[in-house]
């Protein structure tokens, strides 16, 4: 058996809150993690959405080149 099983530090223990982690099960903590997920996916979001407009503005001006020159046969050079 594993050193600090049966002191109430396992997996399943009552060392902060039990369950796998340190923190696992503590109300507050579990709320700060929940907090910065969400702060993490909303920025990941917005960085995604700005993104993809800046691509396809990126997309419309190489287009719109392919089209002002006269290269038959050649679209992007």
């Amino acid at each position: 058996m594993p050193r600090g099983f049966g002191r109430g530090y396992g997996r399943f223990g009552r060392g902060y809150g039990g369950g796998y982690g340190p923190y696992h099960g503590s109300g507050l903590y579990g709320l700060v993690d929940l907090l910065i997920l969400l702060g993490i996916v909303y920025f990941l979001v917005k960085l995604f959405l700005v993104a993809t407009l800046y691509a396809i503005g990126l997309a419309l001006l190489l287009l719109l080149r392919a089209m002002i020159r006269p290269h038959p046969g050649r679209f992007f050079w």
